[in-house]
């Protein structure tokens, strides 16, 4: 007969395991979680970026582009970079105008861009 002791160890054990799965369950890593990872190199633009578009552009359910989703961005990037920069100025869909960077110019926004659209494949993350 078991011993109830074992029993109620391995049924804890995995409950914890299971209580342990994350987003990067089965090594599969999510253009969502890899978004977050990324950071302009630059610290003055990696300090307007987590300031003022990574709290949209790391999240998949808020329908912003994800930093380092090229796939997500190509089509955005197919307009030129004037009317992205126009949009970000204006607003556009349910970004604020500024995207929340009200001290930007465009050539910030431009390199925030840049750097968004970038494949995260092509980059080391910080």
């Amino acid at each position: 007969m078991s011993n109830p002791l074992k029993i109620v160890a391995v049924l804890t054990m995995t409950l914890l395991a299971a209580a342990c799965v994350d987003e990067q369950s089965s090594g599969v890593r999510t253009a969502e979680v890899l978004s977050r990872e990324l950071r302009p190199a630059d610290t003055d633009l990696a300090a307007l970026y987590i300031r003022s578009c990574r709290s949209c552009h790391t999240v998949a359910a808020t329908g912003s582009p994800l930093t380092g989703d090229a796939a997500a961005w190509a089509e955005r990037m197919d307009k030129g970079m004037n009317v992205l920069v126009e949009n970000v100025v204006n607003g556009y869909g349910s970004m604020p105008p500024l995207g929340l960077c009200r001290d930007c110019d465009a050539g910030q926004f431009e390199a925030l861009i840049r750097f968004m659209a970038e494949p995260a494949a092509a980059r080391p993350r910080q």
